[in-house]
């Protein structure tokens, strides 16, 4: 990395690193006929920026932990990581911070979150995106409303929720047949699908977060009784790697551990 102050920066007392990856010059297309290392180079600055500025996004926008450098440098056991679950985590925990008066932006995958939005709530849906391809997110890939009419989009937004009623929310969207067809079949295997219905804590780093999907049992086919009371993790909500010199893997150790046991809690 060198010496250069300007490719290091402090965000919210965490220690970055601003580097280049999505740097035209740099790694904008893999040259043909090159050899292996050069696109394992190329793949790992891909992920790192797939990881820094979508899934794990942070307010800063263009920048990456380099936290991250660790799990792209062994590219084989990628795959072994519960990234979903991880980014779950990453997303509860800004929409918590982000519910604070004080807090004015929202980080995390929030192209995931409008997604899910759009397609759960058909009102909200942009028109002109009928066709949908693997994976569904990028059904909406095009869609950039801009900031123009911010103002009144937002006031019809919030009088849409308002009036919504129980029709007005599809709970099993991806169900249907014509999506089912362009899922990627190891996506419906069960070693994946026991963890969509596990009521368990999830986790990214340091934070810790909890999946509660025993109170929406329609969203899994399920006839919702009255739900048992949420567990409360208040606690947890104040732990997120910063500052202090409690390294959260052992400081968290037990929670981390109850993650092992996930498939005794499966609905």
């Amino acid at each position: 990395m060198g010496d250069d102050p300007g490719r290091l920066y402090r965000l919210d007392g965490v220690a970055h690193i601003a580097g280049v990856i999505n740097d035209e010059e740099t790694f904008g297309e893999c040259p043909d006929g090159t050899d292996e290392e050069t696109v394992r180079r190329f793949t790992r600055a891909y992920i790192m920026m797939l990881l820094g500025t979508r899934l794990f996004a942070d307010k800063s926008g263009n920048r990456i932990h380099i936290r991250w450098l660790p799990f792209v440098a062994r590219l084989e056991e990628m795959g072994g990581y519960s990234w979903g679950s991880a980014a779950l985590a990453w997303l509860y925990r800004c929409m918590c911070r982000v519910a604070n008066r004080h807090v004015v932006k929202l980080a995390g995958p929030l192209q995931l979150l409008q997604s899910w939005i759009f397609w759960r709530f058909p009102g909200f849906r942009p028109p002109g995106y009928d066709a949908f391809s693997w994976p569904l997110a990028s059904r909406w890939a095009g869609y950039n409303p801009g900031i123009s009419n911010k103002g009144p989009r937002v006031q019809k937004a919030r009088l849409r929720i308002d009036l919504l009623q129980p029709r007005d929310f599809i709970w099993m969207p991806y169900s249907a047949l014509d999506v089912i067809q362009v899922v990627h079949p190891e996506v419906l295997e069960p070693r994946h699908t026991m963890l969509w219905r596990c009521v368990m804590l999830l986790i990214y780093f340091a934070v810790v977060e909890w999946h509660q999907v025993d109170r929406v049992l329609p969203q899994f086919g399920g006839i919702q009784p009255p739900p048992h009371p949420a567990l409360n993790i208040d606690f947890l909500m104040s732990k997120d790697g910063r500052g202090g010199d409690r390294w959260f893997s052992s400081h968290l150790q037990y929670w981390h551990l109850h993650w092992e046991t996930r498939a005794e809690h499966i609905l």
